[in-house]
């Protein structure tokens, strides 16, 4: 029996679906097998990663100037494709953290697809700040740890050191405001799991601290209360990042023309 609609709202579900077919066509994916589309796709992306990895190598075994860098261009190719990214990232943030703001109900349609598609744009910022350096195996020297070499400290006037605050600052409440969205999803598969591994490997997907005890019906209004709360806090961090971006740009002209 299907769930009652308020006769004067259009149905977010069509088809007369109650909510056990609901579950059933969200946990489909992951129970089922995956098809020849599937397969096709993922041996496309297969090949891009590994033609991005050639890339990669091709940069830092031949120096970072074939991204044009010179005395007078302090980024060049890869802070266009860094704020590209980021500017992916704040598409995905704007999708999801904004139209829950909003209380846009639709949302819940693609909000999965945008949030991972936030974190998949900020792994991918993060790459060119690192590979930007020339020598990316000591890209952990841009991080306030103790070392080996005495005084030796970051600089915190660096640009490129707001770049790691920025990006795993943003990184982070992606990651949370992301999960805490699944809580309910891996409450669920994990009910429906048959392998004991599999339980308990979304049991600890689930985490049963008392902060995100949120996943069953009693519950559901702290549940809500907390998906607003992280999404301020999203779109707060979001901002913060664009505006350092937009920083970044102004800074690399001004160096470019007293160059």
């Amino acid at each position: 029996m299907s769930h009652y609609e308020a006769p004067i709202r259009e149905p977010l579900v069509l088809g007369d679906k109650s909510y056990h077919d609901i579950t059933e066509d969200i946990a489909k994916p992951i129970e089922g097998k995956a098809n020849k589309n599937w397969y096709i796709a993922f041996y496309i992306s297969l090949a891009a990663m590994l033609w991005g990895f050639g890339c990669i190598f091709y940069t830092v075994g031949t120096g970072i100037g074939v991204w044009g860098l010179s005395k007078n261009i302090g980024w060049a190719w890869d802070i266009t494709n860094f704020v590209w990214w980021v500017g992916i990232g704040h598409a995905g943030t704007l999708i999801s953290a904004v139209l829950l703001l909003f209380r846009q109900k639709w949302r819940m349609a693609i909000n999965r697809s945008a949030e991972a598609m936030t974190i998949f744009a900020v792994f991918q910022a993060g790459l060119f700040p690192i590979i930007h350096m020339g020598r990316p195996w000591n890209a952990y020297w841009v991080l306030p740890l103790p070392n080996q070499f005495g005084s030796l400290w970051v600089n915190f006037n660096s640009p490129l050191l707001w770049d790691v605050f920025a990006i795993s600052t943003y990184l982070s409440v992606s990651l949370v405001f992301w999960w805490t969205g699944l809580l309910p999803d891996f409450a669920m598969i994990r009910d429906r799991a048959v392998k004991p591994f599999q339980k308990k490997i979304y049991a600890l997907l689930r985490c049963r601290s008392n902060l995100f005890r949120i996943c069953n019906g009693t519950n559901l209004i702290r549940y809500n209360e907390k998906g607003y709360k992280y999404g301020g806090i999203y779109y707060t961090f979001t901002c913060g990042v664009y505006e350092h971006c937009n920083y970044l740009n102004r800074w690399d002209s001004c160096c470019s023309i007293c160059n």
